[in-house]
């Protein structure tokens, strides 16, 4: 089975994602760990995308869909995988197809994780609060100036993938605001569906 997961961040895609790895065998690929690997292993593509790095330029969607096509050649993604953080974008997802054709491989859902965005923000001001009052550090980049900033780039650049694969029939919509549960409920009743398809 070959997933994308689509929503913006906070949303619990990566939650989500760590228990379909565990309880369905099939590898989360997500584009920075891939990014860093690449680069510890030094293939071809991750010298690459270290002088891009290391010059402080953004990786092009070129090098991140070299990244991803080397990855899915790997023996564990034989059974299928997820893709978290690809595509992020109308060229990525056109990128993704034209990879996924060249290894006879077809994409199976596209699940979107649904949640408010003043909800999310209600979250992460809970989770500072809750680190806090917990004696922990609370990450830099954990503040809500900068997690807006995110939400608009999802928004403008990412949401437009919601159509694209909606018009395709690979779009299910997950309703992100329930509990972890809850969450992981409904998803599986989606990929059981998708499977027996």
């Amino acid at each position: 089975m070959i997933l994308i997961f689509l929503g913006p961040p906070g949303a619990g895609k990566g939650t989500q994602a760590k228990r379909i790895a565990s309880t369905r065998g099939i590898p989360q690929l997500s584009t920075g760990d891939m990014l860093r690997a690449a680069v510890a292993n030094q293939t071809e593509i991750g010298k690459k995308a270290k002088a891009v790095m290391d010059a402080g330029q953004l990786v092009s969607d070129d090098i991140v869909a070299g990244i991803v096509a080397e990855r899915i050649e790997q023996p564990d993604c034989e059974q299928g995988f997820m893709l978290d953080g690809f595509p992020r974008t109308l060229v990525q997802a056109e990128m993704l197809d034209t990879i996924l054709d060249n290894h006879d491989l077809k994409l199976d859902v596209v699940l979107e994780m649904r949640v408010d965005d003043g909800e999310l923000i209600n979250r992460l001001n809970n989770r500072i609060r809750e680190t806090k009052e917990a004696g922990g550090e609370v990450r830099s980049d954990d503040n809500e100036e900068t997690f807006r900033k995110r939400l608009d780039v999802y928004n403008a650049e990412t949401a437009p993938l919601i159509p694209f694969y909606a018009e395709k029939g690979l779009l299910k919509v997950v309703d992100g605001m329930g509990s972890i549960d809850k969450v992981a409920g409904e998803i599986d009743a989606i990929l059981d569906g998708v499977q027996k398809g």
